[in-house]
């Protein structure tokens, strides 16, 4: 640990350096493991410490999809190269799945059981006894399908099953020099329409091209999410300005027209992840 890091060490708090020793112990007792790794900030330190802990005893498998921008897959390409971590490319497919497809609620259960299913049959084939996803313990406060599919699949989440949070994760990324520790949160595109909105493969193609336009704005957390000819813009608060400016929204305005969308909103809430939930626990609250 170099001198800049010593510092930064002393920086975190006791409590979160402790699950990162107790997520060690967790990995030193499995002793080999495959990790579904995405190149997002969580599944990145997962990576990382399994890497770390186990040497050549990990195996990473990327899964390469409609639903996930190809930026993405080749960043998370480049990620397990830099981590010298063995690993695989998959194609998955859900959106031959009906049940994915129509996009209801639980949309995400499907595709998470397609994946570990995948997952299964690859460490199975590698003799490897765990496979790992990179869930934190923020993920239990939300609704999250895809938990049930990992769950049921006897897939484990070693950084919720130590309470990392994502700001702790963030600083220990930091901490062991990972270039994601502050990378935006990203999901799934399919989570940018409103359930029971069926995920066309186009639409997918034109959310990601709005979403990467607004970053290359410089914009820092983005959702566009797809209400049909409606773009319904998410981004911080304190970056609504970089949209407002004349010239900017014109240019954007345009762009996004060329891409098919008749009206361009700004959601004055700002980004929030999974704002498409919100109907949802309405819907509860009703008597």
């Amino acid at each position: 640990m170099n001198g800049a890091n010593k510092k930064e060490s002393k920086e975190i708090a006791q409590d979160t350096l402790s699950k990162l020793d107790r997520l060690k112990s967790i990995l030193t007792e499995m002793g080999k493991v495959l990790v579904a790794f995405s190149g997002g900030v969580d599944s990145s330190f997962l990576l990382k410490v399994a890497r770390d802990v186990l040497g050549e005893n990990v195996f990473a498998v990327i899964a390469s999809s409609e639903t996930y921008p190809e930026k993405e897959r080749e960043e998370a390409i480049r990620l397990a190269k830099k981590l010298n971590v063995r690993f695989q490319v998959i194609q998955t497919k859900e959106l031959e799945n009906p049940d994915f497809f129509h996009n209801p609620p639980d949309r995400c259960y499907f595709c998470k059981m397609e994946l570990f299913t995948n997952l299964k049959k690859i460490a199975a084939a590698q003799g490897i006894p765990y496979i790992l996803d990179g869930s934190n313990y923020e993920d239990t406060s939300d609704f999250r399908p895809g938990a049930k599919a990992a769950s049921e699949l006897g897939v484990r989440s070693p950084l919720k099953e130590v309470g990392l949070f994502k700001d702790e994760i963030r600083q220990l990324s930091r901490l062991h020099d990972l270039p994601t520790w502050n990378k935006p949160s990203m999901a799934c595109l399919s989570s940018r329409f409103p359930y029971y909105t069926d995920i066309e493969p186009d639409s997918l193609k034109q959310v990601a091209r709005a979403e990467e336009y607004l970053k290359e704005l410089g914009l820092t957390q983005v959702r566009v999410r797809h209400h049909g000819q409606i773009a319904r813009i998410e981004v911080e608060p304190s970056e609504f300005q970089k949209i407002i400016d004349e010239r900017t929204r014109e240019e954007m305005i345009q762009y996004f027209k060329k891409l098919g969308y008749i009206y361009i909103t700004l959601d004055l809430a700002g980004f929030r992840s999974g704002s498409m939930n919100e109907p949802l626990k309405i819907r509860k609250k009703k008597p």
